[in-house]
């Protein structure tokens, strides 16, 4: 749910477990924070030396993805998985280290706060005001074999925060003043929690339950050239769609009024940024050209088997557009015909 709540320090003693165990581990990044309890468990633990590169003028460590897999240990230790790599680094992001090494065979057990979550942005966003830039794609969580949530209580975490067990004591106050405040640090354990839950949901649908007992979903997010809009949408969609375990596509129409020789450039640059956030998280990307939406999504549908249409909420309100156009009145009578939902989000 947040930086200080023990992650590393778990990571480091499955470690140990494993060590104990007769399991070839080694450390390929982990990050201490100069936390002494943290930095204490490293000792007899093999670690891989980092890459070091030089950015602006310093000298900074790197994962060295290439040594991991030359040494192709049976599990691997690697922390920050949200973290960006320094400028010219062979990936942009951790994350994607972390992919190749799980390519190569090798396993990696890692940690990431609930605010790195590229679906939970916006609602992260709201909680704390503040826009976390780090952010990895859901898919990378729906990935992992197993979701162990470290949890402390609010009280607990200010506690350790106040004792300078997560930043130097000069930065305390000001933590306390902005993502450290009680009632944030409830709702990011109340995101993790339910993020955790769902995971062990789809581990039980999948391993547990007979796949033929439910109705297999297909969602379809419907989107505009609005940036805002559509990127609420997507995030939305894709929270669904991580929920049901199931495929989702993105639909763009594009109308002659939109066509490339005629759409404004920071449209087109919305539309780009929008596809591959969608992309990222799983998407599969539907472009069509048609003069009648309506008829494009339901087509949609029909093909590819939609059980649910996701829209965003229009900016009149619906009843008078239902009354001002017959788009929504077509929308609603074909797909309720051919036994879609339509979900609506504001």
């Amino acid at each position: 749910m947040s930086a200080g709540v023990g992650k590393t320090y778990r990571m480091l003693q499955e470690a140990h477990s494993l060590l104990r165990n007769g399991i070839d581990v080694k450390i390929g990044y982990i990050e201490t924070h100069n936390r002494k309890e943290t930095h204490d468990l490293l000792e007899r633990l093999p670690v891989i030396p980092r890459r070091k590169l030089f950015y602006k003028g310093k000298e900074l460590d790197e994962l060295d993805v290439q040594a991991v897999i030359n040494l192709r240990p049976e599990v691997v230790i690697v922390d920050e998985l949200a973290h960006t790599n320094i400028e010219g680094s062979k990936n942009e992001k951790r994350w994607q280290d972390v992919k190749d090494i799980l390519d190569a065979g090798i396993n990696v057990i890692s940690a990431v706060n609930i605010q790195h979550i590229e679906s939970l942005n916006e609602e992260v966003k709201k909680i704390t005001g503040i826009e976390v830039k780090e952010r990895i794609p859901d898919s990378v969580i729906a990935q992992a074999d197993e979701v162990v949530n470290i949890d402390l209580t609010a009280d607990e975490l200010i506690t350790r925060l106040k004792e300078g067990k997560i930043y130097d004591l000069a930065k305390v106050e000001t933590a306390l003043n902005n993502f450290f405040k009680n009632e944030h640090i409830l709702q990011l354990r109340e995101l993790a929690l339910k993020e955790v839950a769902l995971q062990v949901e789809r581990k039980v649908e999948t391993e547990v339950t007979k796949a033929n007992t439910k109705r297999q979903e297909r969602l379809l997010a419907c989107i505009s050239s609005n940036e805002a809009t559509a990127k609420t949408v997507i995030r939305k969609t894709a929270r669904l769609a991580n929920y049901y375990n199931c495929k989702w596509y993105v639909l763009y129409v594009q109308t002659p009024k939109e066509a490339a020789d005629k759409i404004a450039l920071d449209k087109q640059r919305h539309l780009i940024n929008n596809f591959k956030l969608a992309t990222e998280l799983g998407a599969e990307i539907i472009k069509i050209e048609s003069e009648n939406i309506s008829k494009a999504i339901i087509e949609q549908c029909e093909e590819r088997k939609i059980t649910t249409a996701c829209i965003g909420k229009p900016h009149l309100s619906l009843f008078r557009i239902i009354l001002a156009t017959n788009v929504f009145n077509e929308l609603l009578k074909k797909l309720s015909a051919g036994n879609v939902d339509l979900v609506i989000f504001s």
